[in-house]
């Protein structure tokens, strides 16, 4: 199904506009292949950008080199570290590369697999298999949040997801474990029990102990969405979804490190389908790499969800294998440093592939000087 897009961008590839306040300015960097003669890492992954799209609301995106950011914005030399600086590793895992986040539900009304794993024992065996096929982090959620979805007590959450904690820490699984919860006690007791990640769908706002629980993770990932799973579907509006999904998540950046969680522990998730229709989700797949200027991982979850259906034709969620490694690996050329997957096996075998195909930035300078070389 096509999507409009926007209109094209202005180039100015050597004329630097007259510098602009930094206020309400948004920049995209337009990842590219690392070999490009100007490619800077994008936030210290495999993929380069070379250029910016700078915009404004309301107002045409103007597309420049990215070494003009720094003389054109009063704060464009951080603006531009921000977007290329490495990140600093998430629960002891590097992210100079794409890693794969499990998703094991211990749920019996998950929108794709509810009810399979819904036992401890069933949880903790399909995690182990996960970890088997190549999953970076395991992340374990005992409350569904699909649209439409009623919530579930803090006891019942803890009822569901303790057991697997534990039984996969007596199992010696020395994956890392993410624990899937907006309830403050619910992620204090995880963490004790060893998670390295409170990923929370609404950003630490749905409970108000939870800006204080933060502090305690490892990590903390922040999600964007509009409204309750209850009725974050009914009718979503946006007046510019990418800027205002761009806005939201930084003002809960400032939050959570008000709080006392420094942004080198922070991730942040566009929420794709979390109160967004399919013309949204498209906007912010397609400007994903904006919400680097954040500063912070970025974390991407499209497994199986109804906008792939939509776009691919197919109906059923556990179907959409393919559909769903296409859009992890758009993820990873768009420099997302997590992928949230239901299907660990297919989408570690895709970026094998992918990596090989794209090296690090600095990698491929060291092979083009290597053989600049032997030319000579």
């Amino acid at each position: 199904m096509p999507v409009a897009a926007p209109g094209a961008p202005r180039y100015h590839p050597a004329v630097t506009p007259e510098p602009v306040t930094s206020d309400a300015v948004y920049l995209r960097p337009l990842p590219c292949a690392g070999d490009h003669p100007r490619a800077l890492p994008l936030a210290g992954g495999p993929m380069g950008f070379a250029e910016v799209e700078l915009s404004r609301r309301g107002r045409p995106p103007e597309l420049l080199p990215a070494a003009a950011i720094p003389a054109l914005l009063p704060d464009g030399a951080d603006r531009l570290a921000r977007l290329s600086g490495a990140r600093l590793p998430v629960a002891g895992l590097a992210l100079t590369r794409p890693r794969v986040m499990g998703v094991v539900n211990v749920t019996p009304d998950s929108f794709s697999d509810g009810g399979r794993h819904g036992t401890a024992l069933a949880a903790i065996g399909h995690a182990l298999r996960l970890a088997a096929e190549g999953a970076d982090i395991l992340d374990i959620g005992g409350e569904s949040t699909r649209p439409g979805a009623d919530p579930v007590s803090e006891q019942e959450e803890l009822d569901r997801v303790m057991p697997v904690l534990e039984g996969l820490a007596a199992a010696g699984c020395t994956t890392p474990v993410s624990i899937d919860t907006r309830k403050a006690a619910v992620a204090r007791a995880a963490i004790a029990a060893g998670a390295q990640i409170f990923n929370d769908v609404s950003a630490l706002t749905h409970d108000p102990e939870s800006l204080a629980a933060a502090p305690l993770a490892p990590a903390v990932c922040l999600m964007h969405a509009q409204g309750d799973p209850r009725t974050m579907q009914a009718d979503p509006r946006y007046d510019d979804v990418l800027r205002d999904v761009h806005d939201y998540l930084a003002g809960r950046v400032r939050a959570a490190v008000a709080a006392g969680v420094p942004r080198a522990r922070l991730i942040v998730d566009p929420g794709i389908g979390f109160g967004k229709r399919l013309e949204h989700n498209v906007a912010l797949m397609q400007g994903l790499s904006m919400l680097h200027g954040l500063g912070c991982p970025l974390l991407l979850g499209v497994s199986r969800k109804r906008f792939l259906g939509t776009l691919s034709g197919v109906a059923v969620a556990a179907e959409r294998v393919s559909a769903s490694v296409a859009g992890a690996l758009h993820g990873a050329a768009q420099g997302a440093q997590i992928l949230r997957v239901h299907d660990v096996a297919a989408t570690v075998q895709a970026l094998r592939v992918w990596e090989a195909l794209n090296p690090p930035v600095a990698d491929r300078q060291t092979a083009g000087e290597t053989a600049s070389e032997e030319r000579a």
